[in-house]
């Protein structure tokens, strides 16, 4: 699933720090109507689903999705330490300048119970995110819905690092290190298939797998995203800017603009360009 495309509603946030006072409850039975993610950090307790107990330890972490249900057991002398999320989503998607929202998305594409290793920076994000959550400052729900999103790409990191598919992650990376290079060139799959020693059939699903998009989308995002950024230096025809990143047809340019943005190159230089 693309995160971008998701849009978060935080229900809640939660904690216990090892200085906290402890909780009365010793047992939790439960099903959620939404989604939790949960950072244990010390403490003694254990987790029961699908009929199968897994003792809690710092460093594991738990994606609790709806309607399953689940129980937590917390040890009276060494009480669980945690970190935790309650959260809804939706996908936003544009097409030809039409907003979408599906509010019914699949799950997010964690493990249900992961041991997180060198997990400091998901912890900081995760600490950063309840402190913004609790203080209520103005604009507090825009900056916890923001470090959710860090927070879900730095655990699906994590994980990755830690999967025997890293090195292809460190391939992916190599490529599109290698079209930051290429923006102004046209790239072939065989092209990026020998410079990664991957089949194209390989790489094509796991650079879909890792990044959420195809090769091709992906590529031409950037080039788009370039084609804004030369649009508002200044006054520049659309077709010398469709020309300067590659594309032979300006027409073909202007349609991939369109349907990445909702209006063409000449309507988005209108209104930031000429005001109008």
């Amino acid at each position: 699933m693309n995160i971008s495309n998701l849009f978060f509603h935080i229900l809640y946030c939660n904690y216990r720090y090892f200085n906290e006072p402890r909780r009365n409850s010793s047992k939790i039975v439960r099903t959620l109507q939404h989604h939790e993610l949960l950072l244990v950090t010390g403490g003694k307790s254990s987790f029961m689903i699908d009929r199968k107990r897994h003792l809690f330890k710092a460093g594991m972490l738990f994606y609790i999705c709806p309607d399953v249900k689940h129980s937590i057991e917390i040890d009276a002398e060494d009480p669980l330490c945690f970190l935790s999320v309650h959260f809804n989503y939706a996908k936003v998607s544009m097409n030809e300048g039409d907003w979408g929202i599906n509010g019914k998305v699949e799950t997010l594409h964690l493990q249900a119970i992961t041991e997180l290793k060198d997990y400091y920076q998901v912890e900081d994000i995760f600490g950063r995110m309840i402190q913004s959550w609790n203080t209520k400052l103005p604009g507090y729900e825009f900056v916890a819905k923001t470090l959710l999103q860090q927070l879900i790409i730095a655990i699906a990191q994590n994980t990755q690092k830690q999967s025997q598919n890293y090195s292809t992650s460190l391939k992916v990376e190599k490529i599109i290190n290698y079209m930051h290079q290429k923006i102004n060139e046209k790239v072939s799959l065989n092209e990026l298939s020998d410079l990664v020693q991957l089949s194209p059939a390989y790489l094509s699903r796991a650079f879909k797998d890792i990044t959420g998009y195809s090769i091709i989308v992906f590529f031409n995002k950037m080039k788009i995203d370039k084609a804004k950024e030369l649009i508002l230096e200044g006054d520049i025809k659309i077709k010398a800017v469709a020309q300067t990143l590659g594309f032979t047809d300006e027409f073909y340019f202007s349609r991939i603009f369109k349907r990445m943005t909702g209006i063409s190159p000449s309507e988005f230089q209108s209104k930031n360009v000429h005001g109008v």
